[in-house]
């Protein structure tokens, strides 16, 4: 196929030698898989703001790093300058959150490099050797559900305890591989120390796993995992390993999760209508 321009920056840098053909073509971006010397890769091609529908909401770039004061004034009068800067901070936040999750152990594809714009990373396959599909292009028994909803919970956990929260966890953004689920589409991931939103979305994250096996395996709708982990992290015992119930009941004097779980109800219906609009 011919060489998208973006990747040919990649070619002459010998980073990759060839295109196999295009994976998916996003609001966000567009993965082509690529050939690296013995090694089949994804290449994730950001697009510019101006092509992008994801809005970069201050909820997720609330205290993200920047390079110098020059560069957060910029950013923040929005002149050319600073939309630039902010673009490149909304992408380099996922190669950031990658190497941060990889080297954590938490079930994410291992990046490679980044230039340009350009992602590579790893190729999540399943049992075939396939490009894995996502969640939502799959049915599961109950018994399949339970587990990989367990799976998926211990992975917020681990990520949670590397200090990330994904921000936008879903079927959506979850790959079945050949061993398990990955998760994918961390642009918007958030620090869970550093940004006063973490806790809603972690809830958010959290229910939407919920929902999606539930539908599946009914008794998950019963649990209650995202205010349970919130509230071990919150009091600095939450651990990659620590056992969870799925059950929380409020302590005095505890932040009322309750009533986020109420704002995260009606995200999720706003989520719903909008998602049945676009069709």
């Amino acid at each position: 196929m011919k060489t998208p321009r973006r990747l040919q920056g990649l070619i002459d840098e010998g980073l990759i030698d060839g295109v196999l053909r295009q994976l998916k073509s996003g609001k966000e971006a567009e993965v082509y898989v690529v050939m690296c010397g013995e090694h089949v890769r994804a290449a994730k091609i950001y697009k510019e703001a101006t092509h992008r529908s994801f809005r970069q909401a201050v909820d997720y770039t609330e205290n993200r790093k920047v390079k110098n004061t020059r560069q957060a004034r910029a950013m923040a009068k929005g002149t050319r300058y600073g939309r630039e800067q902010q673009e490149a901070a909304w992408q380099s936040a996922e190669v950031d959150a990658l190497y941060r999750l990889a080297g954590a152990g938490v079930r994410v594809p291992r990046p490679h490099n980044f230039l340009d714009g350009v992602l590579l990373m790893e190729l999540v396959t399943d049992a075939e050797g396939q490009a894995a599909p996502r969640l939502n292009d799959l049915t599961f028994t109950e018994e399949e559900a339970l587990a990989h909803h367990g799976t998926l919970v211990g992975e917020v956990v681990r990520m949670l305890c590397a200090g990330v929260v994904h921000g936008d966890l879903s079927e959506f953004n979850i790959l079945l591989a050949a061993d398990g689920p990955v998760i994918i589409d961390l642009p918007q991931a958030v620090d869970a120390a550093g940004n006063q939103h973490a806790p809603r979305m972690l809830l958010r994250d959290v229910d939407n796993l919920r929902r999606f096996f539930g539908a599946h395996a009914p008794a998950l709708l019963d649990t209650r995992y995202g205010p349970e982990i919130w509230d071990l992290y919150a009091g600095g015992r939450l651990g990659p390993e620590t056992p969870l119930t799925g059950r929380y009941e409020r302590q005095p004097g505890a932040v009322d999760l309750s009533a986020v779980m109420r704002e995260i109800e009606d995200a999720w219906r706003e989520e719903e209508d909008r998602r049945l609009r676009m069709g």
